[in-house]
């Protein structure tokens, strides 16, 4: 079932159709279908542009899992490292292991300096 999209949904979708559409142009808008871009006046969940769901929205995990489930959204909370999200219902602690690795730094870093005293 569709659910209307909220106003930080419509913004997250917007910025990122402006940063990294290949098939936007700020002059000409939606150049495969030359008017503006499909996205911009979505009001609902439900059909997205092929290009934007398959290329654009993985960049923004926390909306794609949001517009992308059905029921209300997915709860996320930020990752300790970067503010990413984060799934709440799993056993994740930070968003990608890049991030983990950086925690897992900082962790044996305060150890040894404790040790050290």
């Amino acid at each position: 079932m569709a659910r209307e999209l909220t106003r930080e949904e419509k913004k997250k979708i917007r910025t990122l159709v402006v940063k990294w559409c290949a098939n936007y142009d700020k002059e000409y808008g939606c150049l495969p279908l030359e008017q503006e871009c499909y996205m911009f006046g979505k009001c609902w969940t439900g059909a997205y542009c092929r290009y934007f769901r398959e290329a654009v929205l993985p960049l923004d995990p926390a909306l794609e899992a949001a517009l992308l489930t059905e029921g209300p959204p997915p709860v996320f909370k930020p990752c300790p490292i970067c503010s990413g999200a984060v799934p709440v219902d799993g056993r994740m602690a930070y968003c990608s292991e890049a991030c983990a690795r950086i925690a897992l730094r900082r962790q044996k870093r305060d150890y040894m300096r404790k040790k050290r005293r």
